[in-house]
């Protein structure tokens, strides 16, 4: 009885990967726009992957909108940017685009350099 319950939760939670997959390759990223101190874009989520986000991204007082999501969080459900950019507001009327902003002449951190010698040491 153990065993089918777990085949049961196996194939429900490939089934759910599958369409988180699924969904993941519908999310649309805006052309990037900007202002003098921001450079901005939008993220349109499908709305079925909406339903399929963790419960406490959403606000507490019921309206069905995210909260404002960490780089973590964001990342974690499937959007992909450069670094820098900063989930700042969701478009209350349609919950499913996120609003995302960077600072307008934003360079990203460096990797540090390494010689040959010091990479093979750090493999150690």
């Amino acid at each position: 009885m153990a065993s089918n319950q777990a085949a049961q939760h196996a194939a429900t939670q490939k089934e759910l990967a599958r369409k988180l997959e699924e969904y993941i390759e519908k999310i649309h990223y805006s052309d990037r726009y900007s202002d003098d101190h921001f450079e901005y874009r939008h993220v349109i989520l499908p709305k079925q992957l909406l339903k399929l986000i963790p419960k406490e991204y959403f606000n507490q007082d019921d309206t069905g909108t995210l909260r404002l999501l960490t780089e973590a969080e964001w990342r974690g459900i499937g959007i992909t940017q450069s670094l820098g950019w900063e989930h700042y507001e969701v478009h209350a009327p349609e919950p499913h685009v996120l609003l995302f902003r960077r600072p307008k002449d934003y360079v990203p951190p460096t990797q540090p350099q390494y010689t040959k010698a010091e990479r093979a040491t750090r493999r150690k």
